[in-house]
């Protein structure tokens, strides 16, 4: 079977990680006694990279890899984690993002990723999305280079909150000018002009709008790209608590991925 287009790897890119990842297992994948393993080590680091990047449901994975949707659910459990801790050297850390800022120009966003409404946590509601779901932030150049990634925050947080809730407000101080949308108007950066109540914009401050756009543009497409992992785009089903390392793992392969193309 083709991986690339259901993992969103191509072959060498998963012989690195499935490589990586034999490395941190505490004993070996296919030992000589015992029931021996349904699939192989490459397979299972296969499926939880498919299930990171189409989001489809455990019943179509254990399809296309014949066997059961409970031997597919103990795999992305274990694997997971693995995956988070063997593609963390290529996500950039709050350090390594100041480095990148400092004196640049920066752009900022916010996206929510969706996730099921778990009783009794409204924390996840977001009022603007209409659904629930958790915040990360952005933080790109005026060439859409990504330079971080936030950890989440429950998905009521408004953006110009969470970035005092993640190390992304100390990071852009360290830089030459922030240019964002409105959800973080008050913060000190560039943001479009809200029309005054019961008014319109100027010409000028409608030029000066399609301007801020322009200009961000590229964190959009910076956005787009992560939520091509679709576990960042698509509701998230499985329990909460696994939440934030599923997380850390899409966007480990994300870095990983782009590592490999640069």
């Amino acid at each position: 079977m083709r991986s690339k287009y259901i993992t969103g790897l191509d072959e060498a890119e998963l012989d690195e990680l499935t490589a990586r990842i034999e490395e941190l297992l505490p004993e070996p994948w296919d030992k000589p006694t015992g029931r021996p393993k349904k699939l192989s080590l490459r397979d299972a680091v296969a499926i939880t990279a498919a299930y990171k990047r189409q989001n489809i449901i455990q019943h179509v994975l254990a399809e296309i890899w014949d066997i059961s949707q409970g031997i597919v659910s103990e795999i992305i459990t274990a694997m997971t984690p693995l995956i988070a801790q063997a593609t963390r050297e290529f996500v950039p850390t709050a350090e390594e993002a100041v480095e990148s800022v400092t004196g640049r120009a920066c752009l900022i966003d916010g996206g929510l990723s969706p996730c099921w409404s778990w009783e009794g946590h409204r924390e996840l509601w977001n009022r603007k999305h209409g659904t629930t779901g958790h915040n990360f932030q952005v933080i790109t150049g005026l060439d859409g280079n990504i330079f971080y990634i936030s950890d989440p925050v429950p998905g009521s947080v408004h953006d110009s909150v969470a970035i005092t809730l993640t190390p992304v407000a100390e990071i852009l101080t360290h830089s030459g000018g922030v240019i964002a949308d409105k959800g973080y108007q008050g913060c000190g950066y560039v943001t479009p002009r809200k029309k005054p109540r019961g008014g319109e914009l100027s010409i000028n401050d409608k030029k000066e709008n399609a301007n801020v756009s322009r200009l961000r543009a590229p964190v959009e497409r910076a956005m787009a790209h992560i939520k091509a992992w679709r576990i960042l785009y698509t509701d998230y089903r499985r329990p909460l608590a696994t939440y934030l390392t599923s997380f850390r793992a899409a966007i480990g392969l994300f870095f990983f991925k782009a590592a490999f193309q640069s």
